[in-house]
C-alpha cells in the first residue's frame, strides 16, 4: 500500500471533518442562538436601547451624563450618579473606560471629590449634606451604573420641577412610579434608572 495515499486519505477526512463543523459550529450554531435572542429575548439581544421621536438616545442598562460641555448639571433634568469612567469624556459615562476610582474613603482625592458634590447637591437641590444619599455622592464599580436610588431620585424632584415649571407633586409620583423592586424580590436595593425617568419626563413636559 502507497504510503502517501494513506496519509492524503486522512488528510482528507480531516478537512471534511473541520469544514462540517464549522459550518456547524462557527455558523449554524451562531444563527441558532442569534434568533433565539431575536425571537425570546429581544430587547436584551439588541443592547436594550431606548429611543426617542424614533431616535435611539442610550440603552437601560449603560448610564450617561445630563450635564453640559463643562459638566455643569443641567437642573431639568434628574443627574446620574457620579462615574469614575473619565478617560474621554469629563462627566464620566466613558464607556470605553468603564472603571471604579478604586480610592479609599480615606483618601485625600476621594474627600475632596465628595466634598465638592456635596456642595454642588446642596446648592443646585436646596438641601443639607445629611439628606443626601451616599449614591450621590460616590462613583459606582463600573462607572457605567444607570440607576440611583430612590432617595436620591425623589431628592432632586423640586429642583427639576422649578426647572420645568411642573408641579412637584406630579414630579414626584412619576419618580415613584420608576422605583424598580429588589430583583427576584430580595436581591439588592430597589432603584430608579435614570436615563428611563428622563425619558418619561420628556413625556411628561408634553
Amino acid at each position: 500500500m502507497n504510503p502517501l495515499r494513506g496519509a492524503w486519505r486522512q488528510y482528507w477526512v480531516a478537512l471534511r471533518a473541520m469544514i462540517v463543523l464549522t459550518v456547524a459550529l462557527g455558523a449554524g450554531y451562531t444563527l441558532v442562538v442569534t434568533g433565539i435572542g431575536q425571537l425570546a429575548l429581544n430587547a436584551p439581544a439588541n443592547g436594550s436601547t431606548l429611543s426617542q421621536n424614533g431616535r435611539t438616545v442610550g440603552s437601560s442598562l449603560i448610564g450617561q451624563s445630563f450635564t453640559d460641555a463643562k459638566g455643569v448639571p443641567l437642573p431639568q433634568w434628574f443627574q446620574s450618579r457620579p462615574s469614575a469612567a473619565t478617560a474621554n469624556a469629563p462627566a464620566g459615562y466613558d464607556a470605553g473606560a468603564s472603571s471604579g476610582s478604586n480610592l479609599a474613603a480615606s483618601n485625600p482625592e476621594q474627600q475632596k471629590a465628595i466634598e465638592e458634590r456635596t456642595k454642588t447637591i446642596e446648592k443646585t437641590d436646596g438641601v443639607t449634606a445629611s439628606q443626601i444619599p451616599g449614591d450621590a455622592l460616590t462613583a459606582s464599580g463600573s462607572g457605567l451604573d444607570p440607576h440611583i436610588s430612590p432617595a436620591y431620585a425623589l431628592l432632586q424632584v423640586k429642583r427639576v420641577a422649578d426647572a420645568r415649571g411642573l408641579p412637584e407633586d406630579a414630579v414626584r409620583s412619576l419618580v415613584t412610579s420608576r422605583i424598580q423592586g429588589r430583583d427576584l424580590g430580595y436581591l439588592g436595593e430597589p432603584t430608579v434608572n435614570v436615563l428611563e425617568l428622563n425619558l418619561a419626563l420628556a413625556k411628561l413636559q408634553h
